[in-house]
C-alpha cells in the first residue's frame, strides 16, 4: 500500500504508515487499523471512495482524512502521543447533518465507552471489527495503545490534534523556520523533517546522497551530539567518496550536509576537504518539480540561499510585494543565515543576520553589483527583472 507519511511518538519505537485514506499499517506486523462509514445511503469504504481527501496538518504527522457522505463529511484525524505509554489517537467527527456509524477493524482499542455489539450488516469486515455510532456534528475519540494493552478505557487528558501539531513544529523549527507566501513549501520541509525523525535516515549504501542530507538535517535539528556525529564520520566519508564524482544538485546539497556533520564532530581537516570538493563543482540548477522525502528540505531552502548566493534563480513568480522570512539557513559548515524581505513599491528590501563565520553574501540574479560580508545589515535591491516559478503547490 502507498504511505502518505508515518505516525509515532518520539522516544518510543512504535511506528505505522498512514495510507492516503487514513488506515494505519503498524510496522510491528500487527493488523491494519482501517475504517468504514455507515451513512444514510450505504456503507462507504475510504480505500475505494473517490471523494476521500487527506492532508497533513501544517506538514506534521497529524493526518486529517475527509470522506464525503450525504449532507457532509466523515472526518478521521490520527496522530500519536507519548502519554499513556504511547498511543495513536483517532478523532472521528461527523461533519454532516445526519447520524453515522464508523466501523474500526481492530477490537483492541482504547475507548471512552463500550462500542456497540449490534451485528454488522451490508459489508464484509474482518472479525473483531467494532462499530462506533456518532451523532450529527458530534465527535468520538479512540486510541490504539502502542504497547498492545487494549481493549481498555481511553485515558483522560490526551493532547488534541492542534497541540500535537504545534509540538512537532517547535521541534523541527530548531533547524530552520520559514515564513513564505506559499505555505505548501513550508509544509513540505516540515513533513520531510518529521518523517526523518520518525523513520531515521536512508541507508548509506542504498542512497548515499539521501543519507548525507539526512545526517545534515539531524545536526541542524540538534539530534546529534558531537560524540554521535563522530561515530558517523567513517560512514559519511564512504558516502562522500561514492557521490563526489556524480552530477546533480542533490549531490551538492549532500556534500554541504556532510560538512555540517563533520563540523559538529570537530573534524576541521575533513571540513576543509569537503569545502574544497564542493567549491570545485559547478552548481547544478534545481529541478522544477519537488523531489520528495528528505531532498525536499534542500530543494526548498536552496531557492533562497545556495551557500552565500541568495535567490540564485531570482525572485519567484507571484511573490512580488509579499514579505518572506527565513531563519537559520545553513549556508556553510559554521554559518547560519537569517533574513527577511520587505517591499518598497517594486523594490525588495533585504534585512539579514549571519551567525557564526560570516560569508560574503551576493545575489547576482537580482543585483549583480551587491555583495556584503557584514554579519548583519540591510539593503534595497532593484525591482526584479526576471522571475521564476517556485514549483510549489
Amino acid at each position: 500500500m502507498t504511505s502518505n507519511g508515518i505516525t509515532g511518538a518520539l522516544g518510543g519505537r512504535w511506528r505505522a504508515d498512514v495510507t492516503p485514506w487514513g488506515a494505519l499499517e503498524p510496522w510491528d506486523g500487527s493488523p491494519t487499523l482501517d475504517w468504514h462509514v455507515a451513512a444514510d445511503d450505504r456503507w462507504h469504504s475510504p480505500a475505494t471512495e473517490s471523494t476521500v481527501r487527506q492532508h497533513r496538518v501544517e506538514g506534521t504527522p497529524v493526518f486529517e482524512t475527509r470522506l464525503r457522505v450525504p449532507s457532509g463529511d466523515a472526518v478521521h484525524r490520527c496522530y500519536s502521543v507519548a502519554a499513556a505509554g504511547g498511543a495513536t489517537v483517532i478523532e472521528l467527527t461527523n461533519d454532516s447533518a445526519l447520524p453515522i456509524a464508523v466501523a474500526l477493524t481492530r477490537p483492541d482499542l482504547l475507548t471512552s465507552r463500550p462500542p456497540t455489539d449490534v451485528p454488522i450488516e451490508g459489508i464484509a469486515l474482518p472479525t473483531g471489527t467494532i462499530v462506533v455510532p456518532i451523532g450529527h456534528r458530534a465527535s468520538v475519540t479512540v486510541a490504539l495503545a502502542h504497547g498492545g494493552t487494549g481493549p481498555a478505557p481511553l485515558p483522560r487528558g490526551l493532547a488534541p490534534a492542534a497541540a500535537v501539531a504545534g509540538g512537532w513544529r517547535s521541534i523541527v523549527e530548531r533547524a530552520s523556520r520559514l515564513e513564505l507566501p506559499d505555505a505548501g513549501l513550508v509544509d513540505a520541509v516540515i513533513a520531510a523533517r518529521c518523517d526523518l525523525l520518525l523513520a531515521g535516515p536512508p541507508a548509506s549504501d542504498g542512497d548515499p546522497a539521501g543519507f548525507l542530507l539526512a545526517c545534515g538535517e539531524l545536526v541542524r535539528l540538534d539530534e546529534l551530539s558531537p560524540t554521535a556525529a563522530s561515530s558517523l564520520t567513517g560512514e559519511v566519508a564512504d558516502a562522500v567518496e561514492i557521490v563526489a564524482s556524480r552530477p546533480g544538485w542533490d549531490v551538492e546539497g549532500a556534500l554541504d550536509a556532510a560538512g555540517l556533520l563533520l563540523a559538529r564532530a570537530g573534524d576541521r581537516r575533513a571540513v576543509r576537504d569537503i569545502v574544497a570538493i564542493s567549491g570545485a563543482r559547478e552548481r547544478a540548477p534545481l529541478p522544477v518539480d519537488a523531489p520528495g522525502g528528505i531532498r525536499n528540505v534542500a530543494w526548498v531552502e536552496r531557492r533562497f540561499a545556495d551557500g552565500a548566493t541568495l535567490f540564485p534563480q531570482g525572485m519567484p513568480t507571484g511573490w512580488r510585494g509579499a514579505g518572506l522570512e527565513a531563519h537559520g539557513l545553513a549556508i556553510g559548515p559554521a554559518t547560519r543565515l537569517s533574513f527577511a524581505v520587505r517591499w518598497h513599491g517594486e523594490r525588495p528590501a533585504l534585512l539579514w543576520e549571519q551567525d557564526g563565520d560570516p560569508l560574503a553574501l551576493h545575489a547576482p540574479a537580482i543585483d549583480p553589483s551587491w555583495a556584503s560580508a557584514a554579519p548583519r545589515g540591510e539593503t534595497l535591491w532593484p525591482a526584479p527583472a526576471v522571475s521564476i516559478s517556485t514549483g510549489g503547490t
